[in-house]
């Protein structure tokens, strides 16, 4: 016998910030008279259920406004019959960070979504504002683990975590003699020609095959109920911080399709900040078009590491539990803790 899946079921749930302090909410649905209500709350564990935010009757939309603009919000967008759906915004809203935004809401090939407000992915947190620190510190994050190496860190030390709120890690990555500390100061002497979409793909490449210690010890953090919520980051959040990404979406269970497409999001997310640093290499005599796969998520790079990890072990669970020596039980765990 065939079940038949309710027509309330509701479908691409989504979530569009329309002011500071409003968003629109969408879906969709086969049940054109379906009662839709939504909750809220500043923790994905801690919706209030008591009174919703919006009801929506024979619509596919709420609006909600009002909201305090230095808070994270998490809503429950909940059909009268039916699954309910959490959602929030991909990208938190911080003033000295561009690229920090939740691995949340990605679904795994099992039908389960990636659970909202666990897992973040970030640019460096040197620039961030004290409102930024604020706003981490409710958001309650636990463990930062930063991916930049020594150089870098000193260059620019993060400003989360501060006093008593979470705690951090140095996990450094670093290709060969040159440090990405160091770049600008080789742009300045036209030192540029290894600049290229090539380079970006070996260093991908290099990520999985001469760092698997650090991949291990990163994903024991990660399975640690107690540093959870975690960010993890490297300079733009966009190559380190990428395959990390793609690794942990990977065990998860996330089609590759939406690895890709979460690694094209730094491409949207650091536009406004490429163009300041385009104007200074043209300051330098440097047509930045020459280099701009240096500065951007190329998607030949997340597509190089995917084909590597499926030719070289099968996939990329075969990777952490056989090259970097990643626990099956980890794993497992993992999905029970991140998946609902």
């Amino acid at each position: 016998m065939t079940t038949k899946i309710n027509e309330t079921h509701l479908k691409d749930v989504a979530l569009t910030r329309t002011g500071k302090g409003s968003l629109k909410i969408t879906w969709n649905t086969k049940y054109k008279n379906a009662k839709v209500a939504v909750f809220i709350g500043e923790n994905p564990d801690a919706i209030d259920y008591r009174e919703p935010a919006a009801i929506a009757k024979g619509k596919s939309e709420v609006s909600i406004s009002g909201l305090d603009a230095d808070t994270r919000y998490y809503f429950d967008v909940v059909p009268s019959q039916g699954p309910n759906t959490v959602i929030s915004e991909r990208r938190v809203q911080l003033e000295g960070s561009v690229n920090f935004r939740d691995l949340g809401g990605y679904q795994a090939v099992d039908g389960r979504r990636v659970k909202w407000g666990m897992v973040f992915r970030s640019d460096n947190l040197g620039r961030l504002t004290d409102r930024d620190v604020f706003f981490l510190q409710q958001m309650r994050i636990r463990l930062v683990c930063d991916f930049r190496t020594p150089a870098e860190i000193k260059k620019l030390p993060d400003r989360y975590p501060q006093g008593e709120y979470g705690k951090s890690v140095q996990l450094p990555i670093r290709h060969g003699e040159s440090d990405p500390a160091n770049t600008f100061d080789r742009i300045k002497k036209g030192d540029i020609d290894w600049m290229t979409e090539e380079f970006m793909i070996r260093g991908y490449i290099k990520n999985i095959e001469n760092f698997a210690p650090l991949w291990a010890a990163f994903f024991k953090m990660l399975a640690e109920s107690a540093n959870r919520p975690l960010v993890f980051h490297c300079t733009g959040g966009k190559d380190r911080a990428g395959v990390a990404a793609a690794l942990i979406l990977l065990a998860l269970g996330v089609p590759e399709e939406t690895v890709i497409r979460d690694h094209g999001f730094s491409n949207l997310y650091i536009a406004a900040v490429l163009e300041r640093i385009y104007d200074q290499i043209r300051t330098m005599g440097v047509d930045p078009d020459t280099i701009s796969a240096y500065f951007t998520a190329p998607q030949n790079a997340i597509l190089a590491v995917l084909k590597h990890l499926e030719k070289a072990y099968g996939s990329a669970t075969n990777y952490l539990l056989n090259k970097a020596g990643v626990d099956q039980k980890l794993l497992i765990r993992l999905k029970e803790d991140l998946l609902e």
